[in-house]
């Protein structure tokens, strides 16, 4: 599975946010961080990290 999230968010976080259909940034801004964390081997360093990484993109988390 091919995913464009940096590698900083760790493989386990990776694994698990393309199992649940999030592969890409846009798909991210459908869902609220609060949500993501929800998914075992998720957690705030990955959130903060693809946060960090949407808000330089000009997007943000779905809100709660």
């Amino acid at each position: 599975m091919s995913s464009e999230f940096p590698h900083a968010i760790g493989k386990v976080a990776t694994r698990e946010l393309a199992a649940h259909g999030y592969t890409t940034f846009d798909s991210l801004t459908e869902v609220s961080a609060k949500e993501l964390l929800k998914i075992h081997g998720v957690g705030p360093k990955a959130i903060r990290i693809l946060g960090e990484e949407l808000a330089a993109q000009g997007k943000a988390y779905a809100a709660d």
